[in-house]
């Protein structure tokens, strides 16, 4: 009996000491990548500008088609810009604020969290394409954390949450998710 206990407590501090390792590598990876990030999709559909523009910006309809999400709630404006708070089924919720919009054309969101493990924006833009419209978003992203750029980068990717919310968009409107 104290033999098999022995080799169990081999196995658990070996599987301890590599994840640990792993932790470390990681790290030290990320220590070597850059804070900030660019990242960009688009994604065509057979709609007009207006009616992508009526349906992204309006909040309140999002978690309908936003599989990730589980709620969205309007809170106080922030120097005359709208702020919301997603409410994400897994993870902490995010406080965007609207920082830039041009109806049909473009929309700004930043992450209005202060100290948070990420921040940056994601900037939309729509147009014309022939009887649809193209709809690009671009993340401005900032990772201080290491460990999260290793993750991010090498894991999650960083066009995951990008192409996450095409997806969606995409079904929303009924047609496949051609995202490139």
């Amino acid at each position: 009996m104290r033999a098999g206990l022995r080799r169990l407590m081999v196995w658990v501090l070996v599987a301890i000491i590599a994840v640990v390792g792993l932790a470390v590598f990681a790290v030290i990876v990320g220590l070597f990548l850059p804070p900030e990030h660019v990242a960009s999709r688009t994604l065509r559909v057979e709609r007009p500008p207006e009616v992508i523009w009526q349906v992204i910006t309006d909040y309140a309809d999002q978690p309908i088609w936003r599989s990730e999400l589980s709620a969205i709630e309007r809170l106080p404006d922030r120097q005359g810009h709208q702020v919301w708070r997603e409410r994400h089924q897994q993870g902490r919720p995010i406080t965007l604020e609207i920082a830039e919009t041009i109806r049909p054309r473009r929309l700004v969101t930043r992450i209005a969290d202060e100290g948070g493990p990420f921040s940056g924006r994601w900037e939309f833009d729509i147009t014309p394409a022939g009887s649809g419209s193209q709809v690009t978003i671009t993340e401005f992203g900032r990772l201080p954390n290491p460990f999260f750029r290793f993750v991010s980068r090498f894991i999650i990717g960083q066009t995951a949450f990008i192409e996450q919310y095409l997806s969606g968009l995409a079904s929303k409107f009924g047609e496949p998710a051609t995202i490139n």
